[in-house]
């Protein structure tokens, strides 16, 4: 067979021709499906991106079918005196409303407020017995949501040392 070259088919060289590649040459109109190659400076034109599947294989200790729902936002962060945050992930910031009231303030806003707060603290005494609460009539917002510390032995607000808050959705 001899080299052919098509207008719409790009070059066809024969299969085991001396320094020849058997089939078409990719050229810009055609496509190729490339696997464990190296691309260097690629120029991509009109790219279809899709929402990438996450499944337990990337998550290396889970097991099972269940769904997988990772942590929205998370802050670890100091009650006490200046509030200051230790360490985050999608927390922009908190506020210090008063004694033992903060909001947390998302740098990415949630889809919607139905997601789920998981807090808890640990306080500077060994005799505060404090709760953690979003107090009535603070509705979670998209970007934020209010937050509530009473040390329940003194039925007082309280400021923890450590706050530590995830959000899920």
């Amino acid at each position: 067979m001899a080299t052919s070259i098509s207008g719409t088919t790009g070059v066809t060289f024969p299969a085991g021709g001396v320094g020849n590649p058997a089939g078409a040459v990719v050229g810009t109109t055609d496509t190729q499906t490339l696997t464990n190659k190296t691309l260097t400076s690629p120029t991509l034109t009109s790219p279809t991106l899709t929402t990438p599947n996450i499944d337990s294989a990337q998550f290396a200790t889970v097991s099972g079918t269940a769904p997988i729902y990772p942590c929205r936002a998370w802050v670890n962060f100091n009650g006490t005196g200046t509030v200051a945050i230790r360490a985050s992930g999608n927390v922009s910031s908190i506020t210090d409303n008063s004694t033992g009231e903060y909001t947390v303030n998302f740098t990415t806003a949630m889809s919607d407020a139905n997601y789920s707060v998981s807090m808890s603290v640990m306080g500077s005494t060994t005799t505060a017995r404090v709760t953690v609460s979003i107090p009535s009539g603070n509705t979670p917002t998209t970007s934020s949501f209010r937050m509530s510390t009473q040390d329940t032995s003194t039925s007082s607000q309280y400021d923890p040392v450590y706050v530590y808050v995830s959000i899920f959705r």
